[in-house]
């Protein structure tokens, strides 16, 4: 049975609204995936939704939104931006349908957006306005079990805090040389001089593993191949 659902996220960046409005709206993927919006209200979106929506809200450095339908209703983000004196305070509301599985799928979200958002505020707070190479990539199906540790343990990680400084070497890869900026059950992040590392352990809600990285230098971009070989790799 489908049900509505509302995830928020609210909390202050590290920048200016115009900032945070540059990086939600043109620079999607330094922190979440690329994604384009026509610049007006009524524009077109394409990359969030897999048939694309339209921006239903667009006053920049205050106001944006955007939606599109769904096979059984709807999917609704919004928004608001706050100028702070230490930066921007920035409500995030998304409200949608869900119809299988639907307490998993709702916690899958919450949690994604969390991890989101922390890498919005480091994005904004290290590499406002630079173009990313973005690399995704999903482990195989063997990592919907154990998949996180699996991928921490072949990083050469344990134990992992925030605020570690660590120095990896994944086979066949640039050595990666960094700081951790987040940890939970599910989601592990490293920033870098150049880069954002990304790593899903969404076997947590029981999908296979993966990664997804924000590069902010090419000549020091791993390629997805490279990813996509390493994790075959770690799950041989």
């Amino acid at each position: 049975m489908a049900e509505e659902f509302q995830v928020t996220w609210e909390g202050l960046l590290p920048a200016t609204p115009e900032v945070v409005w540059d990086a939600v709206t043109r620079h999607s993927d330094g922190w979440l995936w690329a994604i384009e919006y026509e610049p007006r209200l009524g524009g077109a979106e394409r990359g969030l939704s897999g048939g694309g929506g339209t921006v239903t809200a667009w006053d920049p450095g205050k106001h944006f939104g955007t939606e599109a339908p769904e096979t059984n209703g709807f999917n609704r983000l919004d928004y608001v931006f706050e100028a702070r004196d230490h930066g921007t305070y920035l409500t995030y509301t998304h409200n949608g349908v869900m119809d299988d599985d639907v307490e998993r799928q709702v916690d899958a979200c919450r949690q994604h957006t969390a991890f989101y958002y922390h890498s919005l505020g480091q994005y904004v707070g290290h590499f406002a306005g630079r173009d990313s190479t973005y690399v995704s990539v999903e482990a195989p199906e063997s990592s919907a079990k154990g998949g996180t540790t699996a991928i921490t343990r072949a990083l050469g990680l344990s134990d992992t805090y925030v605020g570690e400084r660590v120095h990896l070497t994944p086979e066949g890869l640039p050595a990666i040389e960094g700081v951790v900026d987040y940890v939970s059950p599910a989601f592990l992040g490293i920033r870098t001089a150049d880069a954002l590392y990304r790593i899903y352990g969404r076997d947590y809600w029981g999908w296979p593993a993966g990664v997804a990285h924000h590069f902010f230098d090419p000549a020091t971009a791993g390629t997805e191949e490279a990813w996509r070989t390493w994790l075959e790799g770690v799950f041989s």
